[in-house]
Order: C-alpha cells, then sequence, then structure tokens
C-alpha cells in the first residue's frame, strides 16, 4: 500500500513538473515568435511602422508601485489622439534632454499643444516627484497601455540569458523527448510480451517426444492392471442339484412324528399282504 500511494505521488508530482516545463515553454515559444514576427515586420516596412500591439519589459522603478521593474505591459496602438486622456499609462520615445530616444512609460497628467498645435502630453512617473522635462507629441506614442503581466520580465531576462536557455528550454525539451522514447519502448515490450503470452508455445521435440512414450507407457500399464482385475473377480458359477424330495426326519422327537412313522409302517405291511395273496 504504502510503495503504491508513493508510486502514485511520484507520478503526479512528475506530471506536474511536465506541465510547469510545458507551459513555460508554450510562453517562451510565444515571445520568440512573436519577437520573431514583429522584428520581420519591422524590417520589411521600415522604422515607420509601429505594431497594433507591443509588449515592453520595466527597467526602472519610476511608476512603482503600480507598475513594478521586471513588469510586462502590453500596449495598444492609438491612432486617434483625443482617445488618450489624463490618468492613461502611454509608451512613448523621449524627446528630452536628459533621455533622448529612450523608450518611458509614465502615467499621462495633463494634455497640452505646442507652438504647431500639435497635441502635446505632458507625463510624470507614479514614483517620481515632479513631471518629465518634455512633453510626448502624438507622433512618439508607441501605445496606450491596457494591462501588466506582473514580474514576467524576469523569465524573459532569464530566458535570453545562457542558464536560463539551458534549464528553461533545453533540459524540459530533452526530457520530454527522453520520456516521450521511454514510453514507445514500454509501449514495444508490451506488444511483445502480449503476443508472447497469445502465441501457442513451441515445445522441444526431444521432450515431446519423452512425454509421448511416458503417456503409452502409462496407458499400457492401466491397461494390464485392469485386466488383471477382471480376471481375480470372475469366478465359474456353480450348479447344484436340488433335491426336491421331502426328507423324512428319522428321528422324531414328538408323538405326532411317533404317529405318522406307524402309520407309514403299516401302510407297508398292507402292500406286502395283498402282493402276496395275489
Amino acid at each position: 500500500m504504502n510503495d503504491f500511494s508513493i508510486k502514485k505521488a511520484f507520478h503526479a508530482i512528475s506530471k506536474f513538473v511536465s506541465w510547469i516545463f510545458f507551459v513555460i515553454l508554450l510562453i517562451a515559444a510565444a515571445f520568440l515568435l512573436y519577437y520573431f514576427v514583429a522584428t520581420k515586420i519591422y524590417a520589411a516596412k521600415g522604422p515607420g511602422y509601429e505594431p497594433k500591439f507591443s509588449i515592453y519589459t520595466i527597467v526602472s522603478p519610476s511608476m512603482t508601485p503600480n507598475i513594478n521593474v521586471y513588469d510586462a505591459i502590453v500596449n495598444i496602438k492609438v491612432d486617434d489622439p483625443n482617445k488618450i486622456e489624463v490618468g492613461d499609462v502611454i509608451t512613448f520615445v523621449s524627446t528630452s534632454v536628459l533621455t533622448p530616444g529612450i523608450t518611458i512609460t509614465h502615467r499621462v497628467v495633463g494634455i497640452t499643444t505646442d507652438d504647431n498645435g500639435e497635441i502635446c502630453y505632458r507625463t510624470k512617473g507614479d514614483f517620481n516627484n515632479v513631471e518629465d522635462q518634455a512633453c510626448a507629441k502624438h507622433r512618439n506614442v508607441l501605445g496606450k497601455v491596457l494591462f501588466k503581466i506582473p514580474q514576467l520580465g524576469r523569465i524573459q531576462f532569464f530566458l535570453a540569458s545562457k542558464a536560463g536557455w539551458l534549464l528553461c528550454i533545453l533540459i524540459p525539451a530533452l526530457y520530454i523527448i527522453v520520456k516521450d522514447v521511454l514510453k514507445i519502448l514500454k509501449l514495444s515490450d508490451m506488444k511483445e510480451t502480449t503476443a508472447k503470452i497469445t502465441e501457442p508455445k513451441k515445445k522441444d521435440p526431444k521432450k515431446a517426444e519423452l512425454e509421448r512414450k511416458r503417456k503409452e507407457e502409462l496407458k499400457k500399464r492401466l491397461l494390464k492392471e485392469e485386466l488383471n482385475k477382471e480376471k481375480n473377480y470372475f469366478v465359474e458359477p456353480v450348479v447344484k442339484e436340488i433335491d426336491k424330495r421331502k426328507k423324512i426326519d428319522t428321528k422324531p422327537n414328538t408323538e405326532a412324528g411317533m404317529k405318522k412313522i406307524n402309520n407309514i409302517n403299516n401302510k407297508k405291511k398292507k402292500k406286502g399282504k395283498n402282493s402276496k395273496k395275489s
């Protein structure tokens, strides 16, 4: 019972670990596929191309505690500048002298227009005490934040490293491959065992001949014993001749017997006299 429960627990743990590795592989594959496709599209359409959806990993604490370091954010591109309102969190390319060309994700705290009448968004990090030096123009906005995935960036950075690639992609992939190979080998062994059980067993010719002779000798011996028993049990019938004549008791012990004897003697005497006269 204990061995069975241990095997069951080990099987459950193994299955759980397999599913975790499978999910990690799926996430990694989704990220890699997305980056691969986005890079190809960006290279084909040029620098002006901006995808409808984009994913960024936060690497600074300027938006804590609402968005933390290593959180991943999903943005949607906004074509109409009037759809960005105060309180929205946007991702944009900075034009500030301090951070030129850097991608920043901050909250919109005000909306103004520049000298050319173009809408410009005043932004500020939730953790910062002051607003950003330069406002974000609509043409520099990459997207508005839809939602965040907490700490997903850690997986991204870890997978990008050699150790992460080895532990989370190569080893799980090898584990799944080895497990499948073992399953295939187990199934083949089961098929061979089933075939051996279902196939008729081939006997050794020498053993079969010895078995046949032994059975014949046993039959002969039993037949001989049966014949001997029949001889012993058979007895010739004896026919006895039964004397139907009545035997007369010559030694009577009773008066009735004496009278019968006297009567018989008297009859004999009378027969004798009659025979003399004639």
